[in-house]
């Protein structure tokens, strides 16, 4: 469903919007890099099914997969670097408080369109190699304000150089469990919780995110065998023209062998076992990370002000969803 805010008027013009996304990547980027001490890495757009390196979301996501007559395998668009980077992380030798980065595109052809949505995902994908004295909640909260901090400084350099744009966001991050925001608002559902929290705090993370809650079911989905579902969680900031919470990361401390195998039992995936990838997380041969994706234009969105993702990504709508943009004056690339 696509929302049309009222006297909706962009901040900046086409080419002026271009420019600003070019900036807020590279600005990004750089913050982001000497914030959390990441590389960047060149990453795959496509994997071997069998080795178990694609993310498999909320598991019932359809990936795009063809064939690939010169190598004799089927290949799958990735839906996102979370289990790659953490085996990249092992085969280039990355130590302990240092990390990676790449741009990550997929495809994500079951999504549902929306104002926040589309076919086309781009975002950062970031891993960086932890022990055990920060594998806690603790380091799961400083590297969230790390992120925040970032995010907030490209936004001062942005408006820096556009002075038109009067995006205002809090620095100051409001944490809680995904079970203490359903027992403050049980009546509502998951989404409405996050839009109730995040318009009264700004910028909240909901941390804990996968498990079962007390009602019997999990505040949103997530595959059983990235995240450690008690350290984890969603970063979320409130998006004033949608009047909406506006999720721009997901991210956690990965499982440990332990966590792993708790988690597959927890969530019916105990055929996972024997991929390679699960192998060596079960065998203790994987280093222990911390990681996310950030999500880019879910981010020139944020920073710029924008009602609908298509006016800072090109990709496909239907189309009662652009006669319906160009009508409110929203502008699709």
């Amino acid at each position: 469903m696509t929302i049309l805010p009222e006297r909706y008027q962009p901040a900046l013009g086409l080419y002026e919007t271009q420019k600003a996304i070019g900036l807020i990547k590279n600005i990004f980027q750089v913050k982001l890099c000497a914030a959390l001490h990441l590389k960047r890495v060149t990453a795959p757009l496509f994997v071997d099914p069998a080795t178990g390196l694609n993310d498999d979301l909320n598991g019932v996501e359809r990936p795009v997969g063809f064939d690939i007559p010169a190598v004799g395998i089927e290949g799958q668009v990735v839906h996102s670097l979370a289990k790659w980077k953490r085996l990249a992380l092992h085969d280039y030798n990355f130590f302990v408080g240092n990390g990676l980065v790449a741009d990550m595109n997929a495809i994500r052809r079951d999504e549902e369109l929306d104002n926040l949505h589309s076919i086309y995902v781009d975002q950062w994908d970031w891993e960086k190699v932890i022990d055990e004295s920060t594998r806690n909640e603790a380091y799961l909260k400083d590297t969230v304000r790390r992120i925040v901090s970032a995010i907030c400084g490209t936004l001062d350099e942005l408006k820096w150089q556009f002075s038109s744009l009067d995006t205002d966001l809090c620095r100051d991050v409001f944490f809680l469990t995904a079970q203490e925001l359903e027992d403050m608002y049980p009546q509502l559902t998951p989404k409405e919780r996050e839009g109730v929290i995040t318009k009264k705090h700004r910028t909240v993370f909901i941390q804990q995110i996968g498990g079962k809650l007390r009602s019997g079911k999990p505040h949103d989905g997530r595959a059983p065998d990235y995240d450690d579902w008690s350290l984890n969680g969603d970063l979320l900031f409130w998006h004033e023209p949608l009047q909406c919470a506006l999720e721009i990361s997901s991210m956690g401390i990965r499982v440990n062998p332990e966590s792993l195998d708790r988690q597959l039992a927890e969530a019916g995936c105990d055929n996972r076992r024997e991929l390679p990838f699960h192998k060596m997380l079960l065998n203790g041969e994987l280093p222990l990370t911390i990681g996310g994706g950030i999500g880019q234009s879910r981010l020139c969105m944020l920073l710029l002000g924008k009602a609908h993702i298509g006016e800072v990504q090109a990709s496909l709508w239907d189309e009662e969803t652009k006669r319906l943009c160009k009508e409110a004056g929203i502008v699709l690339l």
